[in-house]
């Protein structure tokens, strides 16, 4: 059995003919694939289905895409690739801000989405097997945190959980690894991000502003990862 074969996605667009088309190309290379038409059925669906990914549309009747992600990063962590409409660029920079994975425009490439799904189910944060059977974890402590390398979470020192998501876990993890090194764009992008990127892409810096948010006691004037102007980042927790 491949990889692919046990990979759960659940598209949720309200184009029907789209997410049959989806059905039919993704379910040919191996991918499970649900389809629902709205918001609603999405989380009634989640509820009682593992999922391994979502394609989510944002422009939906009802409640949008957007909306219904801002509620689903609460508590879920579940990848999700949002699909616009062709040049709506503020729709894909409040949909990176709010924690999607990736984002594609409409019209769909197939094979442009199949690509993203594939490097975005890469980066997924994912509990090891053999590290869950025997309860051990790999621990990167950090200022008034730990970053949980088995269970892939971050936690603070009362031993609450931050919610992050899989591409925030990653770039937290990337940093912890390369604590006090100054990390450029192009070496956060080809670490974290695995995808192609444009010179103008600024969703790394997008994505870090998030991070911040979350772990910084002022995002404003960070310390734990700071700007090195004309440089990149650095992670300097000490």
């Amino acid at each position: 059995m491949t990889k692919n074969e046990t990979t759960t996605i659940l598209v949720c667009d309200d184009e029907v003919d789209l997410c049959e088309m989806l059905e039919e190309y993704l379910g040919k290379r191996g991918f499970k694939v649900l389809a629902v038409h709205d918001t609603a059925a999405m989380r009634n669906l989640i509820a009682v289905q593992d999922v391994d990914l979502i394609l989510l549309d944002v422009n939906m009747p009802g409640e949008d895409g957007l909306s219904a992600l801002r509620t689903l990063r609460v508590e879920d962590r579940t990848p999700v690739v949002m699909l616009t409409a062709a040049g709506e660029t503020i729709d894909r920079i409040v949909g990176l801000e709010m924690g999607a994975d990736d984002y594609l425009g409409k019209p769909v490439d197939l094979r442009e989405l199949e690509a993203r799904i594939k490097a975005v189910l890469r980066r997924a944060p994912v509990q090891s097997p053999e590290l869950a059977m025997n309860g051990e974890t790999d621990a990167l402590p950090f200022g008034p945190y730990t970053l949980d390398l088995g269970a892939a979470k971050l936690l603070q020192e009362d031993g609450q959980e931050v919610p992050l998501t899989a591409m925030e876990f990653r770039l937290i993890k990337l940093f912890a690894e390369n604590r006090s090194r100054v990390l450029n764009r192009d070496q956060i992008l080809e670490q974290a991000h695995d995808r192609s990127w444009d010179p103008f892409d600024r969703s790394i810096d997008i994505r870090i502003s998030r991070l911040r948010r979350k772990i910084e006691t002022n995002p404003q004037k960070p310390r734990l990862i700071r700007t090195v102007r004309g440089l990149g980042y650095v992670f300097d927790p000490d």
